[in-house]
């Protein structure tokens, strides 16, 4: 057994997280216009949603418990055949741990951002990623994923683990 790495937890910033997928947030780079009668802003198209082909985007809620720090990120998943989309329902900081798309990835190309409670994610087709990881209370998450024929989820285990250690203000 190798040696657990420490991982850094970085913000979640459009910039960073571009190999990975979308962020999902109404901010200054989302193209935004006034719609029913002036009332409402709509941030306008923030995700590029994959079902795939024979696939369709479905709506669920996931419940995430939260984790706690120090905490181990043995485990990576991907969906190959979709992209799927997390959109935090309770307003609370998350962990989102992603590697590039490909082959099953080395703990040296994981990368952990701190989602804020207005900030969602939209994972790529391939791009692997560690499930739901809500902090300090159970969190309820709207995921737009995809439905249709095909094994869409695979899974490897890390050897070694990565860990989160702690959250750096």
């Amino acid at each position: 057994m190798q040696h657990t790495t420490t991982l850094e937890v970085r913000p979640l910033t459009h910039a960073a997280f571009a190999p990975f997928g979308e962020v999902i947030e109404a901010g200054d780079h989302a193209k935004r216009f006034l719609i029913n009668g002036g009332n409402t802003e709509r941030y306008h198209d923030l995700a590029d949603l994959d079902a795939g082909p024979e696939g369709r985007a479905i709506v669920s809620i996931f419940r995430g418990q939260p984790r706690t720090l120090p905490f181990e990120v043995r485990m990576m998943e991907r969906h190959p055949l979709g992209s799927q989309a997390f959109i935090p329902m309770s307003g609370r900081p998350y962990l989102v741990v992603v590697a590039p798309a490909g082959v099953p990835p080395a703990v040296a190309e994981l990368r952990v951002f701190l989602a804020q409670g207005n900030q969602g994610v939209n994972y790529l087709a391939g791009v692997w990623h560690h499930p739901l990881l809500a902090l300090d209370a159970v969190s309820d998450f709207i995921v737009i994923d995809r439905k249709g024929p095909g094994l869409n989820c695979d899974e490897v285990m890390l050897e070694p683990a990565g860990l989160i250690a702690s959250i750096k203000s």
